[in-house]
């Protein structure tokens, strides 16, 4: 949601910056729709102040006996009654015009974020590591995997459908592993593990701007829940409809859990193999902070994602988001983009988002800067890694001529001492 009190100040910045992610001036709609309320809220007060006057006046006018100038008083009473039922109906109704056109607008991009309509815009600002030289025909993951026997998209599609496998054996266990390392390393970083809910209500997801936008990738749990399409929902709900205090400030907290998403905007897109399926875990990475703080978090966060990459020797890249490829929720995004052989290419294994004050005002998240100054946090979120993405990249890069993998160095101890699947 937005300051409402900003865009009357300065209608033109927001304009500006909505026009850098598509969207018409749309200012003046919301400016106009607020000078109704605001209107109609001074009418039903002005009548409630009436209305109480009159009442007061009709004791007085009952204990002179002046019957006749106490049902008038009386007539006044219920006009003004009229009047703040009509008035106060128009006034929810042009509430909820104005709150559903908000919830409907995405963030506004930093000032510092590249200009740019799509994905081919985005900016590279950073590699680590050489893409191995193969002196074979590599494979895919799907096809390593399932020629190992060890990864059965077949038998999951008979209980689930598309975009679902069922993990065997040592990659079960290298994707439980490649988690163990991951929270290990998040959490020596600062970040605390925390175990949320995985089903949340309706209003958990409208506090970090998957609902109403997004409902259709969603997956409903019953009348009253939603299973999480990240644990972002959970963790950063946590701070929900509170009052921090600052010096508790930043909060880090990182989860590992499934995430549902029936991936509805993706038709046609990665349905073979792992890499964009309906249920899939991931380590997440959630930071609570000062808005002063959140720009320096923001690096912090990119950096401990890359960390896990780097430990792993997996070539990777980085790039700044432009303005036509922001989530919607986010004010300026990196991506991490892995190496896959395979595909010959970088493919997203993270995304790092500063939201800014975005999803506190929808949660109401604020914490103490002074006495009777309680102000919004700011909320960052990204993957420290997706953990499917990562056995994914894992499975390519480490492949041997024989089909065989090879286990990273950081993973065998995790593994058990295994050193090679095959």
């Amino acid at each position: 949601m937005f300051d409402l009190k900003a865009i009357r100040e300065n209608p033109e910045a927001f304009d500006r910056l909505w026009a850098k992610r598509g969207l018409e001036p749309l200012s003046k709609k919301i400016l106009d729709q607020d000078k109704l309320i605001r209107k109609a809220m001074q009418v039903v007060q002005e009548a409630e102040a009436a209305r109480n006057k009159a009442s007061k006046q009709i004791g007085a006018a009952m204990g002179k006996g002046d019957k006749e100038e106490a049902e008038r008083l009386k007539t006044e009473v219920a006009g003004a009654k009229n009047v703040i039922a009509a008035m106060g109906a128009q006034v929810e109704s042009e509430k909820g015009q104005l709150d559903n056109l908000l919830a409907g607008l995405p963030n506004v991009p930093f000032e510092t974020v590249p200009d740019g309509a799509g994905e081919e815009d985005n900016v590279e600002l950073s590699k680590w590591g050489t893409p191995r030289d193969f002196d074979f025909d590599v494979k895919a993951h799907d096809d390593l995997g399932t020629d190992l026997g060890l990864m059965d998209f077949e038998t999951a599609a008979k209980m689930s459908g598309s975009r679902f496998v069922v993990l065997r054996g040592a990659l079960s266990r290298m994707d439980r592993a490649l988690a163990a390392m991951m929270l290990d390393m998040q959490t020596a970083e600062g970040f605390e593990e925390t175990s949320p809910p995985f089903l949340v209500w309706p209003k958990a997801l409208y506090g970090t701007s998957q609902l109403p936008k997004f409902a259709e990738d969603l997956y409903p749990a019953g009348e009253d829940h939603f299973l999480i399409p990240t644990a972002e929902v959970s963790l950063t709900n946590t701070v929900r409809e509170s009052i921090l205090e600052a010096e508790t400030l930043p909060k880090r907290m990182t989860a590992h859990t499934p995430c549902f998403r029936s991936e509805a905007g993706a038709a046609g897109r990665d349905t073979k193999g792992m890499i964009r399926q309906h249920q899939f875990n991931k380590v997440e990475l959630v930071t609570i902070c000062k808005p002063e703080d959140s720009e320096a978090e923001h690096l912090n966060m990119l950096r401990c994602a890359e960390l896990v990459l780097q430990k792993l020797e997996l070539p990777y890249r980085v790039v700044e988001l432009c303005t036509g490829d922001l989530g919607f929720g986010a004010r300026k995004s990196f991506d991490i983009e892995v190496w896959l052989p395979s595909q010959d290419t970088y493919r997203e294994i993270s995304s790092i988002s500063n939201c800014g004050d975005f999803q506190a005002r929808r949660m109401n998240a604020r914490y103490k800067h002074a006495a009777k100054d309680n102000r919004f946090v700011h909320t960052l979120n990204g993957s420290g890694l997706a953990v499917g993405r990562t056995l994914v990249a894992v499975l390519e890069n480490y492949q041997n001529a024989d089909g065989t993998i090879t286990v990273p160095k950081a993973l065998v101890s995790y593994m058990g001492g295994l050193e090679v699947i095959g």
